[in-house]
């Protein structure tokens, strides 16, 4: 059985992180989404939080599962036995890290590949950030998360106040 994870943040989880997992998992007997739980970048989302969305998104996919982890991502690998890491790339700055990590990942464990999917056009702009930064600003997120995370993210930012413009970095659409 082939075996890969799904490393991030997911902060939150969006439709394009969801096409990557949904193209990994049909290249993949198994697929384990593992959330990072102490990312050096500030979240707006806490690891349950993000941990939930995650699991609320793959709850009916048969051969997918999710867990929070922190260390080397290539030890959790091993730990779980699997072959490949799965990220997605979607324009050239997210190449230059990717590459980055895959060569360290491959010093730290040869035996476990870095598997990089393109996005697909659909999603080609979309990220976390930008979802953050849209919905701060009242906008429609509908079509890049799914409904619960809409939800997650709006009750969020209303408990935040005026701390919820600190928290989430504006750099995108505002400007």
């Amino acid at each position: 059985m082939s075996t890969a994870i799904f490393p991030g943040t997911f902060d939150p989880i969006t439709n394009g992180h969801l096409d990557i997992a949904r193209r990994a998992a049909e290249l993949f007997d198994h697929l384990i989404v593992t959330v990072y739980a102490r990312p050096t970048k500030t979240l707006l989302f806490s690891t349950e939080e993000r941990l939930d969305m995650a699991k609320k998104a793959f709850q009916d996919w048969p051969n997918v599962t999710v867990e929070s982890y922190d260390g080397l991502t290539v030890d959790v690998a091993r730990l779980k036995g699997a072959k490949a890491i799965v990220r997605g790339l979607r324009v050239v700055g997210d190449f230059e890290f990717e590459f980055q990590m895959a060569l360290m990942n491959r010093t730290l464990a040869p035996e476990i590949e870095s598997v990089c999917l393109m996005t697909t056009k659909e999603y080609y702009f979309l990220s976390s950030s930008i979802v953050k930064e849209v919905a701060t600003l009242n906008g429609d997120i509908s079509g890049l998360v799914p409904p619960y995370v809409v939800t997650a993210l709006k009750n969020k930012i209303h408990a935040l106040g005026d701390e919820a413009a600190e928290r989430i970095k504006m750099i995108t659409i505002r400007d």
